[in-house]
Protein backbone atom coordinates (compact mmCIF):
# COMPACT_ATOMS: atom_id res chain seq x y z
CA UNK A 1 0.00 0.00 0.00
CA UNK A 2 2.52 2.51 0.97
CA UNK A 3 5.05 1.51 -2.29
CA UNK A 4 1.24 2.25 -4.21
CA UNK A 5 0.55 5.22 -2.94
CA UNK A 6 3.98 6.87 -3.03
CA UNK A 7 4.17 5.86 -6.89
CA UNK A 8 0.65 7.13 -7.40
CA UNK A 9 -0.75 3.59 -8.68
CA UNK A 10 -2.93 2.98 -5.81
CA UNK A 11 -6.60 2.64 -7.90
CA UNK A 12 -4.65 0.79 -10.53
CA UNK A 13 -3.21 -1.66 -8.11
CA UNK A 14 -6.61 -2.27 -6.26
CA UNK A 15 -8.64 -2.64 -9.09
CA UNK A 16 -6.75 -6.22 -9.83
CA UNK A 17 -7.79 -7.03 -6.29
CA UNK A 18 -11.20 -9.16 -5.86
CA UNK A 19 -14.13 -7.58 -3.35
CA UNK A 20 -12.68 -10.15 -0.30
CA UNK A 21 -9.55 -8.81 -0.82
CA UNK A 22 -10.25 -5.62 -0.77
CA UNK A 23 -12.53 -6.06 2.03
CA UNK A 24 -9.47 -8.06 4.00
CA UNK A 25 -6.74 -5.15 2.87
CA UNK A 26 -9.01 -2.40 3.83
CA UNK A 27 -9.43 -3.82 7.88
CA UNK A 28 -5.56 -4.48 7.93
CA UNK A 29 -4.61 -1.11 6.87
CA UNK A 30 -7.03 0.96 9.48
CA UNK A 31 -5.00 -1.11 11.69
CA UNK A 32 -1.53 -0.40 10.53
CA UNK A 33 -1.59 2.66 8.80
CA UNK A 34 -0.37 5.94 10.40
CA UNK A 35 -3.51 8.70 9.89
CA UNK A 36 -2.32 10.54 7.24
CA UNK A 37 -2.33 7.41 5.53
CA UNK A 38 -5.54 6.61 5.95
CA UNK A 39 -6.90 9.08 3.25
CA UNK A 40 -6.93 7.04 0.59
CA UNK A 41 -8.50 4.43 2.07
CA UNK A 42 -12.11 4.43 0.93
CA UNK A 43 -11.79 3.72 -3.18
CA UNK A 44 -15.34 1.44 -3.59
CA UNK A 45 -14.83 -1.97 -4.07
CA UNK A 46 -17.36 -1.92 -6.81
CA UNK A 47 -14.02 -0.59 -8.90
CA UNK A 48 -12.58 -4.05 -9.23
CA UNK A 49 -12.27 -4.93 -12.26
CA UNK A 50 -11.92 -8.81 -11.33
CA UNK A 51 -14.59 -11.33 -11.94
CA UNK A 52 -15.49 -11.31 -8.18
CA UNK A 53 -17.08 -7.43 -8.54
CA UNK A 54 -20.89 -7.22 -9.39
CA UNK A 55 -21.72 -5.13 -12.28
CA UNK A 56 -21.26 -1.66 -12.31
CA UNK A 57 -24.60 -0.61 -11.60
CA UNK A 58 -25.59 -2.90 -9.24
CA UNK A 59 -27.42 -1.55 -6.58
CA UNK A 60 -26.26 -1.85 -2.75
CA UNK A 61 -27.77 -3.99 -0.37
CA UNK A 62 -27.60 -8.03 0.70
CA UNK A 63 -24.72 -9.54 -1.51
CA UNK A 64 -24.03 -6.63 -2.95
CA UNK A 65 -20.73 -3.75 -2.73
CA UNK A 66 -21.79 -0.33 -1.45
CA UNK A 67 -22.64 2.24 -3.83
CA UNK A 68 -19.53 4.65 -4.73
CA UNK A 69 -19.53 8.59 -4.98
CA UNK A 70 -18.40 10.23 -8.07
CA UNK A 71 -15.25 10.33 -7.11
CA UNK A 72 -15.07 6.46 -7.01
CA UNK A 73 -14.69 6.91 -3.00
CA UNK A 74 -16.95 5.58 -0.32
CA UNK A 75 -19.54 7.80 0.43
CA UNK A 76 -19.04 8.87 4.19
CA UNK A 77 -22.02 7.46 5.65
CA UNK A 78 -21.12 3.88 3.46
CA UNK A 79 -17.39 3.92 4.73
CA UNK A 80 -18.82 3.65 8.05
CA UNK A 81 -18.74 0.03 9.12
CA UNK A 82 -17.78 -1.71 5.68
CA UNK A 83 -16.09 -4.10 6.92
CA UNK A 84 -17.56 -7.86 6.45
CA UNK A 85 -18.90 -10.40 8.71
CA UNK A 86 -16.08 -12.79 9.70
CA UNK A 87 -16.57 -13.92 13.44
CA UNK A 88 -18.84 -13.02 16.46
CA UNK A 89 -21.44 -14.90 18.51
CA UNK A 90 -24.16 -12.54 18.89
CA UNK A 91 -26.37 -9.50 16.76
CA UNK A 92 -24.30 -7.22 18.56
CA UNK A 93 -20.59 -8.86 18.48
CA UNK A 94 -21.04 -9.51 14.89
CA UNK A 95 -22.52 -5.73 14.21
CA UNK A 96 -18.99 -4.19 13.40
CA UNK A 97 -18.34 -0.86 15.06
CA UNK A 98 -18.53 2.68 13.50
CA UNK A 99 -15.45 4.60 13.02
CA UNK A 100 -13.90 8.22 13.32
CA UNK A 101 -13.16 9.75 10.02
CA UNK A 102 -9.83 9.53 10.51
CA UNK A 103 -10.90 5.44 9.72
CA UNK A 104 -9.79 4.42 13.62
CA UNK A 105 -12.21 3.45 16.05
CA UNK A 106 -13.63 6.16 18.32
CA UNK A 107 -12.18 5.74 21.89
CA UNK A 108 -15.69 4.49 23.48
CA UNK A 109 -15.93 1.94 20.82
CA UNK A 110 -12.35 0.74 21.13
CA UNK A 111 -12.47 0.19 25.10
CA UNK A 112 -14.39 -2.63 25.93
CA UNK A 113 -17.33 -2.76 22.61
CA UNK A 114 -17.17 -6.53 23.21
CA UNK A 115 -15.27 -9.22 25.04
CA UNK A 116 -11.77 -10.14 23.75
CA UNK A 117 -10.50 -12.63 26.30
CA UNK A 118 -12.42 -15.17 28.18
CA UNK A 119 -10.10 -16.59 31.15
CA UNK A 120 -11.61 -19.93 32.25
CA UNK A 121 -10.09 -20.45 36.07
CA UNK A 122 -10.26 -23.89 36.87
CA UNK A 123 -9.20 -26.39 39.56
CA UNK A 124 -8.02 -30.18 38.54
CA UNK A 125 -10.91 -31.96 36.89
CA UNK A 126 -13.09 -29.11 36.31
CA UNK A 127 -13.75 -29.52 32.98
CA UNK A 128 -11.71 -26.44 31.67
CA UNK A 129 -10.14 -28.11 29.50
CA UNK A 130 -13.46 -29.36 27.41
CA UNK A 131 -15.04 -26.18 27.49
CA UNK A 132 -11.91 -25.02 25.68
CA UNK A 133 -12.34 -27.82 23.26
CA UNK A 134 -15.65 -26.79 23.06
CA UNK A 135 -15.22 -22.98 22.11
CA UNK A 136 -12.70 -24.26 18.99
CA UNK A 137 -15.12 -26.75 17.90
CA UNK A 138 -18.16 -24.22 17.52
CA UNK A 139 -16.10 -21.81 16.08
CA UNK A 140 -14.40 -24.32 13.67
CA UNK A 141 -17.87 -25.80 12.80
CA UNK A 142 -19.91 -22.47 12.75
CA UNK A 143 -21.95 -22.44 9.43
CA UNK A 144 -21.29 -19.47 8.62
CA UNK A 145 -18.09 -18.18 9.55
CA UNK A 146 -16.46 -21.50 10.07
CA UNK A 147 -14.57 -21.49 6.31
CA UNK A 148 -12.93 -18.34 7.96
CA UNK A 149 -11.83 -19.10 11.10
CA UNK A 150 -7.95 -19.26 11.66
CA UNK A 151 -7.05 -20.75 14.98
CA UNK A 152 -3.87 -20.28 17.65
CA UNK A 153 -3.66 -23.32 19.93
CA UNK A 154 -0.82 -22.14 22.39
CA UNK A 155 0.11 -23.95 25.32
CA UNK A 156 3.70 -24.07 27.22
CA UNK A 157 5.19 -26.43 24.81
CA UNK A 158 4.30 -28.40 21.84
CA UNK A 159 3.95 -31.79 23.16
CA UNK A 160 1.25 -30.24 26.06
CA UNK A 161 -0.64 -28.77 22.72
CA UNK A 162 -0.60 -32.38 21.09
CA UNK A 163 -1.52 -34.79 24.30
CA UNK A 164 -3.78 -32.44 26.07
CA UNK A 165 -5.60 -30.04 23.72
CA UNK A 166 -5.23 -32.21 20.54
CA UNK A 167 -5.67 -35.70 21.59
CA UNK A 168 -6.49 -35.61 24.67
CA UNK A 169 -9.38 -37.49 26.46
CA UNK A 170 -10.96 -33.63 26.46
CA UNK A 171 -9.08 -32.57 23.32
CA UNK A 172 -10.32 -31.84 20.11
CA UNK A 173 -10.40 -35.07 18.06
CA UNK A 174 -12.32 -36.60 20.51
CA UNK A 175 -14.88 -34.09 21.12
CA UNK A 176 -16.20 -34.34 17.38
CA UNK A 177 -18.61 -36.69 15.54
CA UNK A 178 -16.70 -38.03 12.85
CA UNK A 179 -18.66 -36.11 10.10
CA UNK A 180 -16.96 -32.30 12.08
CA UNK A 181 -13.78 -34.32 12.94
CA UNK A 182 -10.49 -32.51 12.15
CA UNK A 183 -7.59 -34.12 10.55
CA UNK A 184 -4.33 -33.79 12.16
CA UNK A 185 -1.09 -32.74 10.08
CA UNK A 186 1.65 -33.42 12.54
CA UNK A 187 4.10 -32.51 9.63
CA UNK A 188 2.38 -28.82 9.81
CA UNK A 189 1.63 -28.68 13.33
CA UNK A 190 -1.98 -27.90 12.12
CA UNK A 191 -5.74 -29.17 12.12
CA UNK A 192 -8.34 -28.92 9.04
CA UNK A 193 -11.51 -28.97 9.72
CA UNK A 194 -14.45 -30.22 7.15
CA UNK A 195 -15.43 -26.92 6.95
CA UNK A 196 -12.26 -25.08 5.95
CA UNK A 197 -11.15 -24.07 9.47
CA UNK A 198 -8.05 -24.22 10.42
CA UNK A 199 -5.97 -24.49 13.76
CA UNK A 200 -2.61 -24.35 14.27
CA UNK A 201 -0.31 -25.18 17.36
CA UNK A 202 2.31 -23.12 19.27
CA UNK A 203 4.67 -23.58 21.89
CA UNK A 204 4.49 -20.82 24.63
CA UNK A 205 7.92 -21.16 25.42
CA UNK A 206 9.39 -20.67 22.29
CA UNK A 207 7.02 -17.28 21.83
CA UNK A 208 8.83 -15.51 18.63
CA UNK A 209 6.73 -18.49 16.62
CA UNK A 210 4.03 -16.51 16.75
CA UNK A 211 5.18 -13.74 14.64
CA UNK A 212 3.91 -14.00 11.68
CA UNK A 213 1.26 -16.10 11.23
CA UNK A 214 -2.56 -13.67 11.86
CA UNK A 215 -5.87 -15.77 13.34
CA UNK A 216 -9.20 -15.04 14.34
CA UNK A 217 -9.18 -16.52 17.38
CA UNK A 218 -7.14 -18.65 19.96
CA UNK A 219 -7.25 -21.15 22.69
CA UNK A 220 -4.55 -20.92 25.54
CA UNK A 221 -4.15 -23.62 28.05
CA UNK A 222 -2.50 -23.85 31.37
CA UNK A 223 -1.03 -20.10 30.75
CA UNK A 224 -0.20 -20.03 34.67
CA UNK A 225 2.60 -22.57 33.80
CA UNK A 226 3.96 -20.64 30.41
CA UNK A 227 7.93 -19.75 31.14
CA UNK A 228 8.28 -15.95 30.03
CA UNK A 229 4.18 -16.29 29.88
CA UNK A 230 3.41 -12.27 29.21
CA UNK A 231 6.39 -12.66 26.19
CA UNK A 232 4.28 -15.20 24.53
CA UNK A 233 0.72 -13.84 25.61
CA UNK A 234 2.17 -10.18 24.18
CA UNK A 235 2.97 -11.97 20.89
CA UNK A 236 -0.04 -13.89 20.74
CA UNK A 237 -1.79 -9.96 21.29
CA UNK A 238 -0.33 -8.61 17.69
CA UNK A 239 -1.57 -11.76 16.12
CA UNK A 240 -4.93 -11.77 17.05
CA UNK A 241 -5.80 -9.49 13.60
CA UNK A 242 -8.10 -11.23 11.61
CA UNK A 243 -11.77 -10.94 11.46
CA UNK A 244 -13.75 -8.05 13.05
CA UNK A 245 -14.09 -9.19 16.83
CA UNK A 246 -10.66 -11.21 17.35
CA UNK A 247 -11.09 -13.51 20.67
CA UNK A 248 -9.21 -15.93 22.86
CA UNK A 249 -9.93 -18.12 25.48
CA UNK A 250 -7.72 -18.82 28.47
CA UNK A 251 -8.11 -22.30 30.49
CA UNK A 252 -5.88 -22.30 33.42
CA UNK A 253 -5.22 -23.26 36.82
CA UNK A 254 -4.47 -19.70 38.44
CA UNK A 255 -1.76 -18.57 40.02
CA UNK A 256 -0.35 -15.40 41.75
CA UNK A 257 0.97 -13.97 38.96
CA UNK A 258 1.11 -10.11 38.31
CA UNK A 259 0.81 -10.78 34.36
CA UNK A 260 -2.10 -13.03 34.90
CA UNK A 261 -3.70 -10.50 37.12
CA UNK A 262 -3.12 -7.98 34.66
CA UNK A 263 -5.15 -9.90 31.88
CA UNK A 264 -8.13 -9.72 34.45
CA UNK A 265 -8.23 -6.75 35.25
CA UNK A 266 -8.42 -5.50 31.61
CA UNK A 267 -12.41 -4.18 30.83
CA UNK A 268 -12.31 -6.34 27.78
CA UNK A 269 -11.70 -9.63 29.97
CA UNK A 270 -14.40 -11.94 31.39
CA UNK A 271 -13.58 -14.33 33.88
CA UNK A 272 -15.12 -16.90 35.57
CA UNK A 273 -14.25 -19.79 38.22
CA UNK A 274 -14.74 -23.29 37.75
CA UNK A 275 -14.43 -25.78 40.91
CA UNK A 276 -13.35 -29.54 41.10
CA UNK A 277 -16.90 -30.29 42.72
CA UNK A 278 -18.69 -28.78 39.54
CA UNK A 279 -17.76 -31.22 37.54
CA UNK A 280 -18.21 -33.85 39.74
CA UNK A 281 -20.35 -36.14 37.51
CA UNK A 282 -17.23 -36.59 35.41
CA UNK A 283 -15.24 -37.78 38.24
CA UNK A 284 -14.74 -40.58 40.55
CA UNK A 285 -16.39 -40.07 43.89
CA UNK A 286 -13.29 -41.46 45.67
CA UNK A 287 -11.17 -38.62 44.17
CA UNK A 288 -13.25 -35.94 45.40
CA UNK A 289 -13.51 -37.46 48.74
CA UNK A 290 -9.61 -37.86 48.97
CA UNK A 291 -8.84 -34.42 47.34
CA UNK A 292 -11.22 -32.64 50.02
CA UNK A 293 -10.09 -34.97 53.01
CA UNK A 294 -5.79 -33.77 52.51
CA UNK A 295 -6.63 -30.38 50.87
CA UNK A 296 -9.79 -28.97 51.69
CA UNK A 297 -9.21 -25.55 53.74
CA UNK A 298 -5.78 -25.10 53.04
CA UNK A 299 -4.11 -22.38 49.75
CA UNK A 300 -3.26 -25.85 48.02
CA UNK A 301 -6.68 -26.67 48.05
CA UNK A 302 -8.11 -23.38 47.12
CA UNK A 303 -5.59 -23.39 44.12
CA UNK A 304 -5.87 -26.32 42.59
CA UNK A 305 -9.97 -27.20 43.64
CA UNK A 306 -11.68 -24.36 43.82
CA UNK A 307 -10.02 -21.98 40.76
CA UNK A 308 -9.35 -19.08 43.91
CA UNK A 309 -5.47 -17.26 43.04
CA UNK A 310 -3.64 -17.67 46.55
CA UNK A 311 -1.53 -14.74 46.86
CA UNK A 312 0.41 -16.26 49.09
CA UNK A 313 2.24 -19.22 48.41
CA UNK A 314 1.60 -21.60 51.63
CA UNK A 315 5.19 -22.23 52.80
CA UNK A 316 6.54 -18.47 51.26
CA UNK A 317 8.93 -17.02 53.53
CA UNK A 318 6.68 -13.42 52.81
CA UNK A 319 3.57 -11.94 52.86
CA UNK A 320 1.91 -9.24 50.42
CA UNK A 321 0.40 -7.76 53.51
CA UNK A 322 3.76 -6.79 54.70
CA UNK A 323 4.84 -4.96 51.73
CA UNK A 324 1.55 -3.20 51.22
CA UNK A 325 1.53 -1.90 54.84
CA UNK A 326 4.85 -0.38 54.71
CA UNK A 327 5.09 0.93 51.22
CA UNK A 328 5.89 4.43 50.19
CA UNK A 329 6.20 6.23 47.39
CA UNK A 330 8.75 8.46 48.30
CA UNK A 331 12.40 7.77 49.81
CA UNK A 332 13.13 9.68 52.95
CA UNK A 333 17.02 10.78 53.65
CA UNK A 334 19.14 8.01 53.74
CA UNK A 335 22.58 7.27 55.33
CA UNK A 336 23.98 4.74 53.44
CA UNK A 337 22.91 2.78 49.75
CA UNK A 338 24.48 -0.29 48.24
CA UNK A 339 23.89 -1.94 45.09
CA UNK A 340 23.47 -5.71 45.15
CA UNK A 341 24.05 -7.72 42.66
CA UNK A 342 24.08 -11.97 41.97
CA UNK A 343 25.48 -12.61 38.70
CA UNK A 344 24.10 -16.03 37.06
CA UNK A 345 27.33 -18.38 35.70
CA UNK A 346 26.02 -17.93 31.95
CA UNK A 347 24.39 -15.52 29.75
CA UNK A 348 22.29 -17.48 27.27
CA UNK A 349 18.37 -16.14 26.87
CA UNK A 350 17.66 -19.01 29.07
CA UNK A 351 19.85 -18.43 31.82
CA UNK A 352 18.90 -16.90 35.33
CA UNK A 353 18.78 -13.20 35.53
CA UNK A 354 21.21 -11.11 37.49
CA UNK A 355 19.74 -9.79 39.89
CA UNK A 356 20.31 -6.17 40.69
CA UNK A 357 18.90 -4.43 43.32
CA UNK A 358 19.19 -0.99 45.49
CA UNK A 359 18.46 -0.65 49.09
CA UNK A 360 19.67 2.32 51.41
CA UNK A 361 19.03 2.53 55.35
CA UNK A 362 17.48 5.36 56.37
CA UNK A 363 17.45 7.77 59.18
CA UNK A 364 15.22 5.73 61.22
CA UNK A 365 17.51 2.62 61.07
CA UNK A 366 14.74 1.35 58.61
CA UNK A 367 16.47 -0.48 55.27
CA UNK A 368 13.93 1.16 52.03
CA UNK A 369 14.44 -0.97 48.86
CA UNK A 370 14.89 2.00 45.94
CA UNK A 371 14.85 -0.21 42.63
CA UNK A 372 15.29 -3.10 40.92
CA UNK A 373 17.52 -3.11 38.05
CA UNK A 374 17.74 -7.04 37.13
CA UNK A 375 18.46 -8.03 33.92
CA UNK A 376 17.96 -11.57 31.82
CA UNK A 377 20.01 -13.16 29.74
CA UNK A 378 22.77 -10.50 29.60
CA UNK A 379 26.75 -10.89 28.93
CA UNK A 380 28.77 -9.81 32.17
CA UNK A 381 29.83 -6.01 30.07
CA UNK A 382 26.17 -5.50 30.42
CA UNK A 383 25.21 -6.73 33.90
CA UNK A 384 28.51 -5.04 35.06
CA UNK A 385 27.43 -1.80 33.47
CA UNK A 386 23.80 -1.64 34.90
CA UNK A 387 25.08 -2.43 37.97
CA UNK A 388 27.38 0.63 37.77
CA UNK A 389 24.80 3.06 36.60
CA UNK A 390 22.50 2.40 39.49
CA UNK A 391 25.28 2.86 41.61
CA UNK A 392 26.15 6.26 40.07
CA UNK A 393 21.98 6.83 39.97
CA UNK A 394 21.49 6.26 43.92
CA UNK A 395 25.15 7.62 44.43
CA UNK A 396 25.70 4.13 46.46
CA UNK A 397 28.18 3.67 49.07
CA UNK A 398 29.62 0.20 47.71
CA UNK A 399 28.03 -2.43 45.33
CA UNK A 400 27.78 -6.12 46.75
CA UNK A 401 28.57 -8.71 44.90
CA UNK A 402 28.43 -12.70 45.64
CA UNK A 403 31.26 -14.59 44.21
CA UNK A 404 30.52 -18.14 45.00
CA UNK A 405 30.20 -18.34 40.95
CA UNK A 406 32.46 -16.37 39.51
CA UNK A 407 35.06 -15.70 42.23
CA UNK A 408 37.52 -12.74 41.49
CA UNK A 409 35.46 -12.58 37.91
CA UNK A 410 32.89 -10.57 39.07
CA UNK A 411 34.85 -7.34 40.79
CA UNK A 412 37.38 -8.12 37.77
CA UNK A 413 34.40 -7.02 34.96
CA UNK A 414 33.10 -4.66 37.26
CA UNK A 415 36.67 -3.21 37.49
CA UNK A 416 37.29 -2.99 34.09
CA UNK A 417 34.60 -0.75 33.51
CA UNK A 418 35.89 1.44 36.74
CA UNK A 419 38.94 0.61 38.62
CA UNK A 420 38.51 2.83 41.52
CA UNK A 421 34.60 1.29 42.66
CA UNK A 422 34.43 -0.45 46.39
CA UNK A 423 33.32 -4.06 45.46
CA UNK A 424 32.14 -6.21 48.52
CA UNK A 425 32.28 -8.99 47.73
CA UNK A 426 30.56 -11.84 49.80
CA UNK A 427 30.45 -15.65 49.74
CA UNK A 428 27.01 -17.86 50.21
CA UNK A 429 27.88 -20.49 52.81
CA UNK A 430 24.01 -21.05 53.90
CA UNK A 431 21.38 -22.03 51.61
CA UNK A 432 19.23 -19.38 50.05
CA UNK A 433 16.23 -20.14 52.50
CA UNK A 434 18.37 -20.15 55.60
CA UNK A 435 19.85 -16.97 54.13
CA UNK A 436 16.59 -15.61 53.54
CA UNK A 437 15.22 -16.35 56.69
CA UNK A 438 16.21 -13.48 58.73
CA UNK A 439 15.37 -10.65 56.18
CA UNK A 440 12.13 -12.15 55.89
CA UNK A 441 11.76 -11.53 59.80
CA UNK A 442 12.63 -7.79 59.22
CA UNK A 443 9.47 -7.30 56.73
CA UNK A 444 7.31 -9.13 59.39
CA UNK A 445 8.73 -6.53 61.64
CA UNK A 446 7.94 -3.36 59.60
CA UNK A 447 11.68 -2.85 59.11
CA UNK A 448 11.86 -2.70 55.06
CA UNK A 449 9.89 -0.82 53.08
CA UNK A 450 9.66 -0.41 49.06
CA UNK A 451 9.63 2.62 47.93
CA UNK A 452 7.41 1.91 44.61
CA UNK A 453 6.17 -1.07 43.08
CA UNK A 454 9.09 -3.67 42.02
CA UNK A 455 5.93 -6.37 40.74
CA UNK A 456 8.62 -9.12 39.56
CA UNK A 457 10.71 -8.82 42.43
CA UNK A 458 7.87 -8.82 45.10
CA UNK A 459 6.23 -11.64 43.02
CA UNK A 460 9.32 -13.70 43.48
CA UNK A 461 9.49 -12.87 47.39
CA UNK A 462 5.98 -14.63 47.95
CA UNK A 463 6.61 -17.16 46.15
CA UNK A 464 9.95 -18.30 47.69
CA UNK A 465 9.54 -21.69 49.01
CA UNK A 466 11.76 -24.22 51.19
CA UNK A 467 13.45 -25.25 48.49
CA UNK A 468 14.96 -22.23 48.17
CA UNK A 469 13.18 -21.84 44.41
CA UNK A 470 10.88 -19.66 42.39
CA UNK A 471 8.71 -22.03 40.00
CA UNK A 472 11.35 -24.90 39.65
CA UNK A 473 14.12 -21.86 38.78
CA UNK A 474 16.75 -19.85 41.01
CA UNK A 475 15.39 -16.69 42.65
CA UNK A 476 17.84 -14.11 41.43
CA UNK A 477 16.19 -10.97 42.14
CA UNK A 478 14.96 -12.08 45.64
CA UNK A 479 19.22 -13.44 46.36
CA UNK A 480 20.23 -9.97 45.78
CA UNK A 481 17.60 -8.53 47.92
CA UNK A 482 18.96 -10.63 50.56
CA UNK A 483 22.44 -9.50 49.91
CA UNK A 484 21.40 -6.37 50.12
CA UNK A 485 19.17 -6.29 53.31
CA UNK A 486 22.18 -7.97 55.08
CA UNK A 487 24.62 -5.86 54.43
CA UNK A 488 22.55 -2.86 55.61
CA UNK A 489 20.72 -4.63 58.46
CA UNK A 490 22.58 -7.48 59.43
CA UNK A 491 26.11 -6.94 59.78
CA UNK A 492 28.42 -4.43 60.76
CA UNK A 493 29.12 -2.97 56.91
CA UNK A 494 30.37 0.70 57.07
CA UNK A 495 30.83 4.05 58.64
CA UNK A 496 27.33 5.48 58.01
CA UNK A 497 27.12 9.30 56.58
CA UNK A 498 24.22 11.32 55.33
CA UNK A 499 22.94 11.59 51.76
CA UNK A 500 19.36 13.14 50.15
CA UNK A 501 18.12 11.30 47.43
Amino acid sequence: MSASIASGQLESDLAELSAAELEFLRYDWELWAREEQLAPLYVALGDSRSASRPPSGAPSGAGGSPSAAPSGRLREAESEGALSDVSGDTPSSRRPPSTAPSGRLREAESEGATWRVWMMLGGRGSGKTRAGAEWVRSKACDPINGPQARIALVGKTIGEVRSVMVEGVSGLLAIHPANERPVLEISKKQLTWPSGAIAQMFAADEAEGLRGPQFTHAWCDELAKWYRGERAWDMLQFALRLGETPQAVVTTTPKPLRFLKKIMEDPATVTVKLATADNEDNLAPAFLAEMNRRYAGSALGRQELLGDIVEDAEHALWRRHWIEETRMTQAPQMVRVVVALDPPVTSTRASDACGIVVAGLGEDKRAYVLADRSLQGREPNVWAKAALAAYDEFEADTLVAEVNQGGDLVAGVLRQFRAEVPVRKVYATRGKYLRAEPVAALYAEGRVVHVGRFERLEDQMCAFGPDGKVDGRSPDRVDALVWALTELMLSGGASPRLRVL
